[in-house]
């Protein structure tokens, strides 16, 4: 492609919207263009990369023997209502676009696809003898994400692919779920990317087990805490590890003490010249459900412990049943507006103990009158510890699970790992941080949606059993920014060979000199014969003005017809290592060939 005839506009200072390099890289380069408010045009350059991407994905997807097709984007909310993910994604987490038609029927955008793609196997999938069954799609998503940030990677329209399988047992799942790992691997490496699979939280869509793909990069969303050996990673949300041991305490007869001040447990060990690993700190949480009932949550951990609540929200959801509901939509630290609408009387808050009095809460309808009582693992072994005594300014020394307090009968893992953890699987590895951006995720679902919406299949023993079922996802423009967000230097882009819009561009200093532009219209035919993507740079600019813009926009190889072409060469740039050649002109098109073949394949 000639540059003079495309449409190319780049920026010489970074957009003000942007914050992260490669959002303010791609706006720069001109490969995208903001519409709105999480909403991006693919100009170009950016759609060249996007289809190389998806057709990495695709190959991949093909080559484990699965199917691609195309479901509908508008998808109808009684499907949504079945499989009791409504009110999840349009009040808990809020992300889904919901519109009525004409007729008020209530409709979604899809930011996900579990639903149709269940209600197909329902109706089409009726014997053993027709599975596994492996589907995917390549296909705009919509999210209606509260704070749409850093381009592509968190924006309200998205490319994204996304898979479901259908198994007769979970060993068939498994199967799939492997083949799942081996070909997202291969993405990853064959776009030219450094990342790490982890565990993961399965969050709203559910199921037994599944695994985030990480782009390892400083300014990734998530934190991935590691072990050196190889042996462990996992998403922080996730995360296990073993806590430092406890301290034993000084204290040693039960007492009420006046600490004045010290509502923080770094105010508390100073006052009291004790450790945070002698105190149980107890932390109240808001939970409503689905149904609407409002329950409060008295978290107790040991005091240099920090709630991971990701894994309370799960912990929470599992006792959904017991308040009439299916799901948690919310849970929230209460500030004193929450606690003035359910709060009988002033807490004492930075005092409270685990047997805070449940009259504390006031009686209305839908609020459960009662406390539900929660501890953390790193508290229950405590001997002689530390807490609140429900006044304010005072706390109790030396106290007791089972004399001065009932131990909860719900004993949770909500802590949060962090780096420095020893390992559990080994102790004496311990748990690195990094970060970075998830761009795959596979999940085993299991019958959670086929129970639900009613998908079943008839065995070899003739039995009507639900439909065993995982799903697979891959951000599609999301993956293509983590590259860049990967690659980048003070220039501009570095892209990966596998995925840049073309391989080589010919910049000719002056396109008055005959010689220049001749010896680059030879060349540009020549390597686009050999199927080398190239472009030529013949708009009547500044030498510095095109070589800086090839920088900008990250194509690995750039050839300069300039002074070296009177002793029959050209220069060549390596964009990734800057590094420079002079290369004979019959040589260029084998030698590019070569570079770009290895580098694709490796």
């Amino acid at each position: 492609m000639r540059l003079s005839q495309m449409l190319f506009v780049t920026l010489r200072e970074d957009p003000a919207e942007a914050e992260i390099p490669s959002h303010k890289l791609l706006l720069r380069a001109g490969y995208i263009r903001r519409i709105g408010s999480g909403i991006y045009a693919y100009l170009p350059f950016m759609w060249r990369v996007l289809q190389k991407v998806s057709q990495i994905v695709r190959e991949e997807m093909n080559a484990t023997g699965a199917q691609e097709c195309l479901l509908p984007q508008l998808q109808p909310s009684e499907l949504w209502r079945e499989s009791g993910r409504w009110d999840t994604y349009t009040q808990a987490e809020g992300i889904m676009f919901a519109l009525k038609d004409r007729q008020e029927r209530e409709l979604s955008l899809g930011p996900t696809h579990e639903e149709v793609i269940t209600t197909i196997a329902k109706e089409m999938i009726r014997s053993y003898r027709q599975l596994p069954l492996h589907l995917y799609q390549i296909q705009t998503k919509f999210r209606d994400e509260i704070r749409p940030r850093f381009g592509l990677m968190r924006g309200r329209e998205f490319i994204m692919k996304d898979g479901y399988s259908f198994h007769a047992d979970e060993e068939s799942l498994k199967k799939t779920y492997d083949d799942m790992h081996k070909a997202y691997s291969n993405m990853l490496r064959r776009s030219g990317l450094a990342f790490r699979p982890v565990q993961a939280d399965s969050g709203a869509i559910g199921g037994s087990g599944s695994q985030e793909f990480m782009v390892l990069a400083e300014a990734g969303e998530d934190e991935v805490l590691y072990t050196e050996d190889g042996e462990y990673a996992a998403n922080v949300e996730k995360a296990v590890s073993l806590p430092a041991d406890a301290k034993t305490s000084p204290f040693t007869s039960y007492e009420k003490r006046e600490t004045p001040g010290t509502e923080t447990i770094e105010k508390l060990c100073q006052f009291l010249k004790c450790s945070p690993t002698q105190i149980v700190k107890n932390v109240l949480y808001q939970g409503v459900y689905d149904n609407g009932m409002t329950v409060l949550v008295l978290v107790s951990i040991r005091g240099d412990q920090e709630v991971n609540e990701v894994k309370l929200q799960n912990e929470l959801t599992k006792l959904a049943d017991r308040y009439g509901g299916k799901t948690l939509l919310s849970l929230k630290v209460p500030d004193a507006e929450a606690q003035s609408k359910w709060a009988a009387k002033s807490l004492p808050l930075g005092y409270i103990a685990p047997d805070i009095a449940d009259d504390y809460i006031a009686d209305q309808k839908q609020l459960d009158r009662k406390f539900l009582r929660l501890v953390d693992k790193t508290a229950v072994e405590l001997k002689n510890f530390v807490t609140g005594a429900n006044e304010s300014g005072y706390h109790v020394i030396g106290a007791n699970w089972k004399e001065q307090f009932q131990l909860p009968e719900i004993v949770v893992d909500v802590r949060k790992a962090r780096p420095g953890d020893r390992a559990i699987h080994n102790p004496a590895q311990t748990l690195q941080s990094a970060r970075g951006i998830e761009v795959g995720h596979i999940f085993q679902l299991g019958i959670k949606y086929s129970k639900a919406m009613g998908a079943t299949y008839t065995n070899e023993q003739g039995e009507e059993v639900p439909l065993v079922m995982g799903c697979y996802g891959v951000g599609v423009s999301r993956l293509a920014q983590a590259a860049v967000e990967q690659s980048y230097d003070k220039d501009g882009i570095i892209w990966p060979v596998a995925i840049a819009p073309y391989h080589v561009i010919i910049s000719v200093p002056n396109i008055s000199d005959g010689e220049q532009l001749q010896a680059a219209e030879k060349l540009y035919s020549q390597l686009n014969e050999a199927g080398i993507e190239t472009l030529l740079d013949d708009r009547n600019e500044r030498a510095g003005v095109k070589f800086k813009d090839a920088d900008l926009i990250g194509i690995p190889y750039r050839i300069v017809t300039g002074k070296s072409l009177k002793s029959g060469k050209v220069e060549v740039v390596e964009r990734a290592s800057h590094k420079s050649e002079e290369i004979p002109l019959d040589e260029v098109v084998s030698t590019l060939k070569q570079r770009i073949e290895v580098a694709i394949h490796k």
